[in-house]
Order: structure tokens, then C-alpha cells, then sequence
């Protein structure tokens, strides 16, 4: 009922920055929570960021001070801004929100594709 479709990941070296954006499409009335995901190769998926419809936002330890979730509520969009990029970022991104819909009932998204961060040293 909800589909999540990330974008704008990318190649960059240390120290370098990408901003992702993650649109959600659907029967929604309104997006309540939506989180950043990230999986590398042979470990599991791990929540790097959430944002609330409230605007209070919690990240992982690895990430803060240097990532920044954001997100337009009209658009259905959200963001994560990563500065100053390290290896140990490198990833699949994916994206999800918990979503209040149309029907009146409540939903998380589908997970989409994902998006790839490679950052080399």
C-alpha cells in the first residue's frame, strides 16, 4: 500500500558528502515516522536515523554529528544529509516510514531497492 524509493547515492571519497532522498507513494493520509536504514555486505540492517512527524530526530552513534535527517511533509519526502564520509559508511541505504492511511488504518512501507554509498579511502 505504501512504496519507498530512494535515491542519490553515489562514489565519493573520505571526507567527502551525498544527500539522499526517499519518496513514498501510496494511499497516504499522513507519514508519522521515517527512518534511514543502511545494510552492509555481511551484516545486518541497521537504523542510522528517524525523524517523527514532530521534527525530534534520533541517530546512531557512528553517525552523528555527521549526518542530517530532514523531510517534506508535503511531498512525502525525506532526506539524509551524510557529511564527511568514512568507509565504514559504505552501504545500501534504504528508507521506511510508518505511515497513518487513507483508509484510516496504519501501515509501515515497503522496502524499495535501496541505494548505494561506496566511500573510499
Amino acid at each position: 500500500q505504501v512504496q519507498m524509493a530512494e535515491s542519490g547515492g553515489g562514489s565519493v571519497q573520505a571526507g567527502g558528502s551525498l544527500r539522499l532522498s526517499c519518496t513514498a507513494s501510496g494511499d497516504i493520509f499522513s507519514i508519522n515516522v521515517m527512518g534511514w536504514y543502511r545494510q552492509a555486505p555481511g551484516k545486518e540492517r541497521e537504523l542510522v536515523a528517524e525523524i517523527r512527524a514532530n521534527g525530534f530526530t534520533t541517530y546512531a552513534d557512528s553517525v552523528q554529528g555527521r549526518f542530517t535527517i530532514s523531510r517534506d511533509n508535503v511531498k512525502n519526502t525525506g532526506y539524509l544529509q551524510m557529511n564527511n564520509l568514512k568507509p565504514e559508511d559504505t552501504a545500501v541505504y534504504y528508507c521506511n516510514a510508518g505511515v497513518y492511511l487513507l483508509s484510516g488504518s496504519y501501515a509501515d512501507g515497503s522496502w524499495g531497492q535501496g541505494t548505494q554509498v561506496t566511500v573510499s579511502s
